[in-house]
């Protein structure tokens, strides 16, 4: 960790004064070594995903690209090597979980949205198991839209008015109801049900009027407790169908809350403070207010109003004596007064001011603290200790300038600490640094192209003025159909400097990005001010406690536990076996250490890999118990980015919709896309499938004999059970033979996994649902090879099979843990040749990995599509220091 020694300071009579900070064995150097101490004890992870663009169809394909970066260090990680990435819906479900293997920081996958989804709005999450110790307010989450065309025709647009009445609050919905064309749904009937927080409010029937529009109200008479839920709206066609829509209730009333916060934690008496406003409205997106200060006489002290997106802040004096009070106005002219923060008689105060250069701060100290010892103002990022400055508090106002060049890009802490070392002022203060990041120019041959004519593009990429090798993700999409939020994006820059730092939601995080100019930089410090944030805590450094850390990093796929006796007890020495056949036979052995404790390390394995883990005591005994160490699933918390959920999902991507609408016809046309097909309900009667939960390949109960579970009742051994049940079949020291395959013993696929013959008796009857029998040559003629002695599929209980229970085999277990995750290869079409067909592509180039040489160098080509516009290629990176870059670039395609 590195530190600045020698660091200016100038008073505010300005005089120049140097300090000379010795890292000795002073308290304050002490507690500084307890923080670097802490930091790399319990070091932290962020996460940031490129997504090819920020709304989708169903039908579609997500493709991302995942950046893991050491929150210390900013350097790509290495504390986890596994990523989970999540796409969850609006009932805060999982709907996919995919792991993904981490190299180097980087990974990438994708997403396909299948026709089952409805539309609405998604979230992806991602995160390490080493993440769940912070907590998930760090997790990357992300909020997508996704539509409906293809597998839809039902659109809807809904608006809500809100009022009072007494203490409960009155939403007045009206839902229009039309197809894809825009034609309403008239005199069709509706029922809905309208549930808050899952909890049921109204029901009621309803009727569409001409328009195809229905109303309907409803009372929140417990506001505190309901705030957002859904309309669940059922509408029957003309052909009687009936189609289900789930419409977002954001809000139940024009509620807006409005709060302020000192500068630096607290207001002090005489001493000019800077107070920090955020007002945002119930849906959770900034509301600008305006309004005045008045004191306790009711005298107005002041007048404030917010700058950008309900945030702001004014400068206020308070005197000894003397309480505030905000009055503030509405846009609607309604007016509320709320009170400031209590006024403290003596306190310390952090002010900055910024300039191109510089981070200026101002310690202000209360007349009673002038001459209490040295003070000390410490600047760090994420542990990393960047700046520290030592004076005596002789003077009312002390003044210091940080460089900028000598900070690293996010957010900084200031951090004031008194004589005893205990902190008693903080400010956040952010840095953009141009110079810590990668420069990339991007070139084209021209600026204007035809459709589907072939686009060569070279990337450079400089840091320091000199070429960079670093690794980056690119997405070309065309501007026409995939609309950019350029303010509202969530880039490599947004997430990994502010959003992964700051608890709560960010409105328009991009807007911070755009421009470098006064307003944006004080609307930026603004933020600073009033969104609250803790990564690292003094207190907890001051007091060695670390986080409890529940959950280890994942360095790679393993398969461990524990073998104990039925009693309890560890049983070490035991022969631990790994078997499974998918994909190729694979076995592995080990033995249980002194705790019963195995561990089979550094598999690779992809999902939904089926493994048996056998056990054996040291004298050869399988009376054993066998406990798996089993990866905790992470819950679901409620979307925090309220702001980003959009009530009309299909009317606001309708643009977008139309255009994937005529790319999936195509694609269906040629028979290369997979779609539901729902048919009319036809009753069917058919025996029930004695194997229904089956891995047959010949497909479940295609066999030449079933023996279920009721026969295996009164044997104590497979062997015995099977002997003389079945023409053909004899068992031989434990192993099954067909009497005419001359000795070869048949196989056994037990729930899915290859298995030799002699494993046959290592089964308890007890836990068998089905035993399939495959004796002829059109049933064992699918397992090929290991199908010549014949087959037994074996079928263990579960849950709605012939047991309710599902018990085990004593020393056997099965097994299925999460695998890594094969991203599939974005396809992109190649017009070499004349091609009449017709491409409606939206996304037209995605790729997750392109690096640099040693002249920071790449290139890629790729077709465009058939739709003219304006295509706009998005490139994000990273270099292994950590270094970051993005860039957009834009040509016209006619």
């Amino acid at each position: 960790m590195k530190r600045k020694l020698i660091l200016p300071l100038l008073l505010c009579f300005g005089i120049l004064i140097t300090f000379a900070y010795k890292a000795d064995d002073d308290p304050f150097s002490a507690l500084i070594k307890k923080l670097e101490a802490y930091i790399e004890k319990y070091p932290q992870e962020k996460v940031h995903l490129h997504l090819d663009k920020p709304f989708y169809a169903i039908g579609d394909d997500i493709w991302f690209k995942a950046y893991v970066v050491n929150a210390q260090t900013g350097k790509p990680s290495t504390i986890s090597n596994a990523l989970y990435v999540e796409l969850i819906s609006e009932k805060d479900s999982v709907k996919k979980q995919i792991k993904l293997p981490v190299i180097s920081g980087f990974t990438w996958g994708d997403f396909k949205l299948p026709d089952s989804f409805t539309e609405g709005n998604y979230r992806i999450r991602a995160y390490t198991q080493w993440m769940k110790n912070a907590g998930t307010e760090f997790f990357f989450d992300k909020t997508i839209k996704i539509g409906n065309s293809w597998a839809n025709n039902v659109y809807t647009n809904t608006s809500y008015a809100f009022s009072k009445q007494n203490t409960a609050e009155k939403v007045d919905a009206n839902i229009r109801f039309t197809d894809k064309k825009g034609v309403p749904y008239a005199q069709s009937d509706v029922s809905y049900e309208v549930q808050l927080n899952f909890r049921s409010l109204a029901k009621g029937k309803a009727v569409t009027n001409d328009q195809g529009e229905v109303n309907i109200s409803f009372l929140n008479t417990q506001p505190s407790l309901y705030k957002s839920g859904k309309i669940i709206a059922t509408l029957t066609l003309p052909d009687k169908k009936k189609m289900i829509k789930e419409i977002p209730v954001k809000a139940t009333s024009n509620a807006i809350d409005v709060q302020f916060f000192p500068e630096s934690g607290n207001l002090v008496e005489s001493l000019p403070n800077k107070i920090g406003i955020k007002a945002v409205n119930a849906s959770g997106l900034g509301e600008d207010v305006k309004g005045s200060i008045i004191d306790n006489d009711g005298q107005e002290v002041t007048q404030f109003s917010t700058q950008h997106l309900g945030i702001g802040s004014f400068i206020l004096n308070p005197q000894p004596g003397r309480t505030y009070a905000a009055k503030v106005k509405y846009k609607d002219g309604s007016e509320s007064t709320i009170n400031l923060p209590r006024v403290l008689p003596s306190g310390y105060i952090i002010t900055v001011n910024s300039n191109t250069e510089n981070v200026v701060a101002k310690v202000l100290l209360s007349p009673d603290l002038i001459g209490n010892g040295e003070l000390k103002l410490v600047a760090q990022n994420n542990g990393n200790v960047y700046f520290i400055s030592k004076a005596a508090s002789q003077k009312q106002i002390i003044t210091t300038s940080i460089p900028k060049k000598d900070l690293p890009s996010g957010i900084i802490q200031l951090t004031l600490f008194s004589a005893r070392n205990t902190p008693v002022a903080e400010r956040l203060v952010f840095v953009n640094n141009v110079k810590d990041k990668i420069t990339t120019k991007v070139s084209t041959a021209k600026e204007s192209y035809a459709r589907k004519e072939k686009v060569n593009v070279n990337l450079q990429a400089d840091f320091a003025e000199k070429p960079a090798q670093a690794s980056f993700s690119i997405a070309v999409t065309n501007t026409t159909s995939v609309k950019p939020d350029e303010e509202n994006e969530s880039n490599i820059f947004t997430t990994l400097l502010l959003t992964s730092d700051l608890i709560g939601y960010i409105e328009k995080p991009n807007y911070y990005f755009l421009h470098d100019d006064q307003k944006t930089q004080q609307d930026l410090d603004n933020l600073m001010i009033t969104q609250g944030w803790r990564r690292i805590l003094w207190k907890n450094i001051i007091n060695n406690a670390g986080p409890n850390i529940r959950y280890e990093p994942e360095k790679s796929l393993k398969i461990s536990g524990v073998v104990t006796s039925y009693g309890g007890k560890p049983l070490p020495n035991s022969k631990v076996s790994l078997f499974s056949s998918s994909g190729g036979l694979f076995a592995i052995d080990t033995l249980s250490d002194a705790q019963g404790r195995f561990n089979f390390d550094n598999l690779i394995f992809n999902d939904s890999t089926k493994f048996i883990v056998q056990a054996r005591t040291a004298k050869n005994k399988k009376s054993v118990d066998i406990v798996l160490d089993v990866v905790s699933g992470q819950i679901v918390t409620k979307n925090k980015n309220t702001g980003d959920i959009e009530v009309n999902v299909n009317e606001a991507l309708s643009g977008y919709l139309k255009q994937s609408e005529n790319y999936f016809d195509d694609l269906t046309k040629r028979g290369i896309l997979e779609r539901t097909i729902l048919l009319k309900e036809v009753n069917i009667v058919e025996k029930k499938n004695p194997a229904k939960n089956s891995s047959n390949l010949n497909g479940a109960g295609n066999a030449d004999a079933i023996i279920t579970t009721d026969q295996l009742q009164y044997c104590t051994t497979l062997s015995q059970c099977l002997q003389g049940r079945v023409a053909g079949l004899i068992i031989r020291n434990g192993t099954p033979y067909l009497m005419r395959n001359n000795g070869t013993p048949m196989s056994i696929v037990l729930d899915g996994m290859q298995m030799e013959g002699d494993f046959l008796d290592n089964i308890n009857p007890m836990d068998i649902e089905t035993i399939e029998v495959l004796k002829s040559a059109g049933n064992t003629a699918i397992y090929g090879s290991r199908g010549g002695g014949g087959v037994l599929v074996i079928t263990t209980k579960r849950g709605g099979g012939y047991s309710s229970a599902s018990t085990f085999t004593p020393g056997i277990i099965p097994f299925s843990p999460k695998g890594y995750y094969t991203p599939r290869e974005f396809y992109s079409p190649k017009y070499d040749a004349p091609d009449n067909r017709p491409d409606y592509r939206t996304t037209i180039y995605w790729n997750p990995n392109i690096v640099t040489n040693e002249s920071g160098k790449a290139a890629f080509n790729y077709f465009n599509s058939d739709e003219p516009g304006t295509y706009r290629i998005v490139i994000e990176g990273m270099d292994m220091l950590g270094n970051l870059a993005r860039t957009v670039y834009t040509y016209e395609v006619k």
